[in-house]
C-alpha cells in the first residue's frame, strides 16, 4: 500500500515538474532565497551584537551610524525573504490548482473512454469522492505540503552550515536533540499514516452510501426503512470517525511533543552555551550564544513542520493512489477498421461524399487494399454467441438469430433470462466469448465503436435526462441537429403537444433528474431523442413499462411512427405491444426455447401462451 502511495506521489510531481517547468524552477529559487534571508538574519545576530551594539556600550561617544547602517541591512534581507516566500506562495496556488485542473480533466476524459462494466462493479459515490476529497489532498499537498517541506529541508541545512561555523560543540547537542526529534516524530507518523489512509478509503464508502441512499429516498420511505438506514450509516459513519479520530489524535499530539523536544533544546543550548562564555571556551561570546539560540528555533522548527506536513503526505499519497487506480484501468477497447460515412449514388454505385445526405455505409477495408462500401441497411444477426459477464458464470448459451431490416424482434421472458444482455451485446457494450454477431455481413468486432453505436438508437426503460433545456435534450441524439428536426423528432414520438404546453416550451430548463416532468414525459423526450438521432437499428428496452395505459397508447403510437422501416429489437413485459412483432424470442435461463409470431407461439401452447392468457 504505502509502495502504491509513494509511486503515485511521484507520479503526481512529474505531472506537475512537466506542465510547469518554469514555474517550478522559480519557486525553488525563491525558497531558497526566504531561507538564506531567515537564515542570515540569525548569523547576523552575532555580528550585530559583537560589532555594533557591544562596542557602543563601551564608550561615552556613541557613534550610532553603523549599528543603523547594519540595522537596514537587516532589514532589506528579511524583505527580501518576505517578498520571496509571497511570491511562492502566490505561484503555487496557480501551479496547485492547475495541476488540480488537469487532474479532474484527466479523470473525466479517461473516465469517458472506460468501458460499461467498470461502472457496474465501482460505486459511483466512491467514484465521485475521487473526484472532490482525493484531488483536494493533491492541491494542498501541491500548495502547501511540497513547498513548506522543502523550505523546511534548506531551512535546516543552511542553519546546520552556520552553525557548525558558529560553535561545533553546541551542534553536536542540537544534533543529537534533532535526532530524538526525528525518532519521536517518525514513531507517531508512522501510526497517524496508517488511519490517514484508512480515513481517505472510508470517506469513498461513506460517500457511496449516501449516494445509494439519495438515488433510493422513494424506496425507503415507501417501505419505512428509514430506521435501518440510519443504522447503516451509522455503522459506515463509526467506521470514518473512528479512522479520523486515530488518525487525528496521533497527528495533533505531534506538533506539542517535538515542539517541547525543541525547548527543551533551546535551554540546554542556552545552559552550556553560557557555560562556555563563562568560562572563555570555543570563543564563544553574547552575540554568539544569542545568534546560536535563534539558529537552534530555526533548526527544530523545521523538523515538527517536515513531521506535521507527512500527515499530509500519506493522506496525498492514499488519494493518489486512488486517483491513479482510475487512470490505470484500461479503456474499452476498440480493434475496429469499419467506419461508418456519408454516400450518395453516382452510376449506380454508391460513393463517399463529405456533406450529409442521409444515406449512409461501411466503409470496409479489404486485406488486399480495397475499400468497399456496405449499405447499411439494419441486418442484425448472432451466430451461436455465449456470453458470461465473468468467466464462472454464462449468462447466455448458444444463441442464434436474425433480424433483417425493418424487422421488429422481440424477447420476452423472466427478470434474468437474459434479454437486455443481448442487446448490450449488439452495442458491444461487452464482448462475447464464442461464436459472432454480423452487422450487414460485418462482424460488429471490425466495426469501430463510435460508429457502430451510430447507427443504433435505444430507448431505456430508466430515463436519463441531462441539465439544461427540453431542446438540448432532444438534440443530445443528434448534436448537429437544428430546431427544426427535435421539433420534427418530438412530433414524431408525440411529445410535441405537452412540450408547448409548458411555459417557455422547448426552451424549459429541466434539472438531470427531470423531476418537474412526468415519468411519461420524460419517456417521450428519451423517443424524441432516439428519433432526431435517425437510427436504421432501434433497441427498446422497457420503454413503456412505467407509463400509465392512456400515456402508453401516446408513446406506442410515436414508437410504432419511430420504428417503421428500422430493425426493431424490443423487451416488453406488456405483451400486447409485441403482437405485431415479426418474431418473438422467449428466453429461459440464457436460452431461446420458443421463437415465432404471435400467432403460432399461441397454438403451440407453450411458456408464451402461458405468460399471454
Amino acid at each position: 500500500m504505502i509502495g502504491n502511495n509513494m509511486s503515485g506521489l511521484a507520479r503526481v510531481l512529474k505531472e506537475t515538474i512537466k506542465h510547469y517547468k518554469l514555474q517550478c524552477f522559480i519557486v525553488l529559487i525563491l525558497i531558497l532565497v526566504s531561507a538564506v534571508a531567515g537564515v542570515y538574519g540569525s548569523v547576523f545576530l552575532q555580528s550585530l551584537i559583537d560589532d555594533y551594539i557591544t562596542p557602543l556600550t563601551m564608550t561615552n561617544d556613541p557613534d550610532f551610524g553603523p549599528l543603523i547602517m547594519a540595522l537596514i541591512r537587516l532589514a532589506t534581507i528579511y524583505c527580501i525573504g518576505i517578498l520571496s516566500t509571497y511570491t511562492w506562495s502566490r505561484l503555487m496556488i496557480t501551479i496547485s490548482l492547475g495541476t488540480l485542473n488537469d487532474t479532474r480533466e484527466s479523470l473525466f476524459n479517461h473516465m469517458e473512454s472506460l468501458p460499461i462494466a467498470y461502472f457496474d462493479t465501482h460505486a459511483h459515490g466512491d467514484i465521485m469522492s475521487v473526484y472532490t476529497n482525493d484531488t483536494d489532498t493533491l492541491r494542498q499537498l501541491i500548495s502547501q505540503s511540497f513547498p513548506q517541506m522543502i523550505s523546511s529541508l534548506a531551512t535546516m541545512l543552511f542553519v546546520l552550515v552556520s552553525m557548525l561555523m558558529l560553535n561545533p560543540p553546541l551542534t553536536l547537542i542540537a544534533l543529537l536533540m534533532a535526532c530524538v526529534m526525528i525518532f519521536v516524530s517518525r514513531f507517531i507518523t508512522k501510526r497517524s499514516g496508517r488511519y490517514f489512509r484508512q480515513q481517505q478509503m472510508t470517506l469513498g464508502e461513506v460517500n457511496g452510501f449516501i449516494e445509494e441512499m439519495m438515488e433510493g429516498s422513494k424506496v425507503i420511505k415507501v417501505f419505512t426503512h428509514e430506521e435501518q438506514s440510519i443504522q447503516d450509516f451509522e455503522k459506515v459513519n463509526e467506521k470514518l470517525c473512528e479512522a479520523s479520530t486515530q488518525a487525528n489524535k496521533f497527528a495533533n499530539i505531534l506538533m506539542p511533543i517535538v515542539m517541547n523536544i525543541g525547548y527543551i533544546s533551546y535551554v540546554l543550548t542556552a545552559f552550556i552555551g553560557a557555560w562556555f562564555a563563562l568560562h572563555d571556551m570555543f570563543g564563544m561570546t553574547v552575540g554568539t550564544i544569542a545568534s546560536f539560540l535563534l539558529l537552534n528555533r530555526q533548526f527544530t522548527n523545521p523538523i515538527g513542520q517536515i513531521s506535521q506536513q507527512i500527515n499530509a503526505v500519506i493522506m496525498a499519497g492514499a488519494g493518489a493512489s486512488r486517483i491513479y487506480a482510475i487512470l490505470d484501468e484500461p479503456s474499452e477497447t476498440d480493434h475496429g477498421i469499419v467506419t461508418l460515412v456519408n454516400v450518395k449514388k453516382e452510376n449506380g454505385e454508391w460513393v463517399e461524399c463529405s456533406e450529409n445526405t442521409g444515406h449512409w455505409c461501411w466503409r470496409h477495408p479489404r486485406p488486399n487494399g480495397k475499400v468497399q462500401l456496405v449499405e447499411l441497411k439494419g441486418d442484425v444477426r448472432f451466430h451461436d454467441v455465449t456470453f458470461g459477464y465473468t468467466k464462472k458464470k454464462v449468462i447466455l448459451h448458444d444463441i442464434s438469430l436474425f433480424a433483417k431490416p425493418g424487422q421488429k424482434i422481440a424477447f420476452v421472458g423472466a427478470t434474468g433470462a437474459g434479454k437486455t444482455t443481448i442487446t448490450n451485446l449488439i452495442n458491444r457494450f461487452y464482448e462475447i466469448q464464442k461464436g459472432s454477431i454480423t452487422y450487414d455481413g460485418i462482424d460488429i468486432k471490425l466495426i469501430k465503436k463510435p460508429d457502430l453505436r451510430r447507427s443504433l438508437g435505444i430507448v431505456l426503460q430508466d430515463t436519463n435526462l441531462f441539465s439544461g433545456t427540453i431542446m438540448d435534450n432532444i438534440r443530445f441524439g443528434k448534436l448537429d441537429a437544428t430546431d427544426e428536426e427535435c421539433i420534427a423528432a418530438a412530433k414524431l414520438a408525440n411529445a410535441d403537444e405537452f412540450v408547448r404546453h409548458l411555459e417557455h416550451g422547448y426552451n424549459t430548463y429541466i434539472s438531470g433528474t427531470g423531476e418537474s416532468l412526468s415519468q411519461g414525459q420524460r419517456q417521450l423526450l428519451a423517443i424524441a431523442r432516439a428519433a432526431v438521432a435517425n437510427p436504421p437499428v432501434l433497441i427498446l428496452d422497457e420503454a413503456t413499462s412505467s407509463i400509465d395505459t392512456r400515456t402508453e397508447r401516446i408513446v406506442q403510437e410515436g414508437m410504432d411512427k419511430l420504428m417503421a422501416g428500422r430493425t426493431v429489437f424490443v423487451i416488453a413485459h406488456r405483451l400486447s405491444t409485441i403482437q405485431n412483432s415479426d418474431a418473438i424470442m422467449v428466453l429461459e435461463q440464457g436460452r431461446i426455447i420458443e421463437r415465432g409470431d404471435h400467432d403460432d407461439l399461441i397454438k403451440e401452447k407453450g411458456t408464451y401462451y402461458q405468460l399471454y392468457t
